[in-house]
């Protein structure tokens, strides 16, 4: 369950180094930590919901 919660934290950290390659700012790539944020809760859901389910 521990590991769902890092995918957010990896996809972000992969993020950042994005916008650090094309030196881009974080204030330009803010669109893309929400759509970060708001993906990966809903697969963190629905993979929790199908684990409480399954068991």
């Amino acid at each position: 369950m521990f590991k769902f919660f890092l995918l957010p934290l990896i996809l972000s950290i992969l993020w950042i180094g994005f916008l650090q390659y094309n030196n881009w700012t974080i204030q330009q790539g803010k669109k893309g930590f929400i759509y970060i944020i708001c993906g990966t809760s809903a697969i963190i859901a629905f993979l929790s919901l199908m684990m409480f389910l399954t068991r």
